[in-house]
């Protein structure tokens, strides 16, 4: 794992904190009884297997 051999300064830390942006996910719709729901692309399969409820 790479280590920093010196003490950054709060600058180029925030700097670099600045540079990563989260991104909202993805919303697919899905049918659950009838119902339509949006839920994330990565948790569809669940919702279909009934192991979350929307």
């Amino acid at each position: 794992m790479a280590v920093p051999k010196r003490r950054m300064s709060r600058s180029n830390t925030r700097h670099r904190r600045a540079q990563w942006k989260a991104t909202p996910p993805d919303l697919v719709p899905i049918v659950v009884d009838g119902r339509r729901h949006l839920v994330p692309r990565s948790l569809v399969r669940a919702y279909q297997r009934g192991l979350l409820t929307p």
